[in-house]
């Protein structure tokens, strides 16, 4: 759909093209803000407020740090943190100093974190205390020279952060013991930095900013080439979008959203951290969303006018008793993305808060907003909306070709926030960009006469677990290495809680293998949301004439 019909579906007010032209980098859209609004609150977090111009003096400091490491342009840092005040301060400094940020999961095992350290050459990471046992275990085997290590209360200021520290480490025993030689505590690292000054350096559009690593479908992990106009695209696009209701709050009140979905997953990043950062917004970080009543408790202190949220959160929040403590009035986006939107789910959303949940379509490769619903529907839709400012959208068949109306087809992507490709995987970047400059997501879709797409399948056997990607193909290079596995696939499972959950079918080598073995096993190598949630032992596996496993055939079994 070339002819861009969904043009006509727009509110009122929203360009139908972006104009990313307006800085050469993100760090001057950084900048720019800090400056613009300084004496704003940009980051509130455990009940302290953090300001623009702090978050540009410690960004500063940590940068002049890094630049003295004898770090040079282009270099990868990866960051390893949950939702903390460090984490803006780490990306803006890594920007700053001409480097390039590797978004990390703190909740990977050794295994995951030695691929993604190893594949992004990174040369030091900002990590958060409680996951450095996970980096001495793998650290030697990586390119890492450099490690800065963050507490929980590190800007809590002394009295506040000491209590934090302590509750942290000695009461609640989240921070397991390690030992990293020769690592740099994060308040340390700004202490050297303020004595020293940041070389400048000429940052340009077509520079990398990004690795965002996301599932192969050959089991490996790959890193997503996100260049400056890819995000500064994103986040002009998004703020476009959101304008019309954004425009509703009143003048002299602070846009105020929530993140309560990682920094390190792209929708967190560029919708949650950058967009904020572009209209002098407020952002609540919260570092742990699954805790349902913390999260509540810290949003009663706020007047919250935006929230990205998945699926899951969204649900889980409003089904919980304390949900009516928090003021929701003045809520004027709930954007949904990640996985799917159920229509039990935004229907209450809807009932309880009067914001309707918009919900949105994205990857890792489209920094990640590709298409959205209008922020002025006021009813559910089941589609994932139109294409963004400047996107174009299409179906194609097998052969490349675009489909007739009316006909599913996979979904190609075109627009300034798509990947410049894989990092350094030419053959796996030539699988996904079409010669005409679209990328293929490997969703299937269909599109009606307006331009509204919606998703009927996947292409890739993927498992999307509340709004995470896993694919099976590691999850069954990981489990077919433990003793007694003969072979084994893996296959997504409906999931009330969470969209989609792994199922786990072994055949097995040794009758001794007990399913505790294996959850153990799987629990030493694989995060949380890659576990199996259902382990089931057959005699064999149903299979192709040549060998190949049918995924199809154990999810209907």
């Amino acid at each position: 759909m070339t002819d861009r019909v969904w043009i006509s579906s727009y509110p009122e007010g929203v360009p139908a093209d972006m104009d990313g032209s307006a800085y050469t980098s993100l760090v001057g859209l950084m900048e720019e803000s800090f400056t613009k609004y300084a004496d704003r609150t940009a980051y509130s977090f455990m009940g302290k407020d953090v300001t623009y111009a702090q978050t540009d003096k410690n960004s500063l400091a940590l940068a002049a740090y890094l630049q003295g490491l004898g770090l040079v342009k282009g270099d990868r840092v990866a960051i390893m943190m949950p939702n903390v005040p460090q984490y803006p301060v780490a990306v803006a400094a890594i920007l700053r100093a001409g480097y390039v940020v590797v978004n990390v999961n703190p909740l990977y095992t050794p295994r995951e974190l030695e691929h993604q350290l190893k594949d992004s050459g990174a040369k030091a990471i900002i990590i958060i205390e409680n996951f450095a046992a996970t980096l001495e275990k793998c650290m030697a085997a990586t390119p890492v020279k450099h490690v800065v290590l963050c507490a929980m209360g590190d800007q809590l200021g002394l009295l506040k952060g000491a209590l934090v520290n302590y509750v942290v480490r000695s009461v609640k025993k989240m921070v397991p013991a390690f030992s990293l030689p020769g690592a740099v505590r994060f308040n340390d690292a700004l202490s050297i930095g303020a004595r020293g000054t940041v070389k400048a350096v000429s940052l340009k559009p077509d520079d990398l900013a990004v690795l965002q690593y996301t599932g192969g479908t050959t089991g490996v992990s790959k890193g997503a080439v996100l260049l400056h106009r890819n995000v500064i695209a994103n986040v002009l696009q998004s703020e476009a979008w959101n304008q019309p209701v954004m425009a509703l709050v009143p003048a002299g009140e602070q846009p105020t959203g929530v993140c309560a979905l990682p920094l390190y997953h792209i929708f967190a990043f560029t919708v949650g951290m950058m967009l904020s950062m572009r209209t002098g917004g407020k952002l609540i970080l919260i570092p742990n969303p699954r805790d349902l009543g913390a999260v509540l408790k810290e949003l009663r202190k706020h007047v919250i006018h935006s929230f990205p949220a998945v699926n899951t959160l969204f649900n889980g929040l409003a089904n919980h008793p304390d949900f009516n403590t928090v003021d929701w009035s003045h809520l004027k986006v709930s954007v949904g993305g990640g996985t799917a939107v159920q229509s039990s789910v935004a229907k209450l959303w809807f009932e309880k808060t009067g914001c309707p949940i918009c919900e949105g379509y994205g990857l890792s490769e489209t920094s990640p907003s590709a298409s959205c619903n209008p922020v002025t529907a006021k009813a559910y839709t089941g589609t994932i909306g139109v294409p963004l400012p400047g996107t174009y959208m299409k179906l194609l068949d097998d052969d490349g070709n675009e489909v007739p109306l009316g006909q599913p087809g996979e979904i190609a992507i075109k627009g300034p926030q798509v990947m410049a490709g894989y990092w350094q995987r030419p053959d796996e970047t030539a699988k996904v960009m079409t010669a005409d400059g679209f990328f293929k997501s490997g969703d299937i879709g269909m599109v009606d006469e307006r331009g509204f797409f919606k998703i009927v399948d996947r292409k890739k056997d993927m498992i999307l677990v509340s709004g995470f990607n896993v694919y099976p193909t590691e999850l069954e290079d990981v489990v077919a290495q433990l003793d007694g596995v003969m072979e084994c696939a893996c296959v997504g499972m409906p999931d009330e809680k969470t969209g989609e959950a792994v199922k786990l079918v072994i055949v097995k080598k040794n009758p001794d293998l007990t399913e505790a073995q294996v959850r153990a096993y799987c629990k030493e190598n694989l995060t949380g949301y890659k576990q199996p949630k259902v382990i089931e032992f057959r005699a064999d596996l149903p299979k192709t004439p040549v060998g190949k496993i049918l995924r199809r055939e154990l999810r209907t079994k």
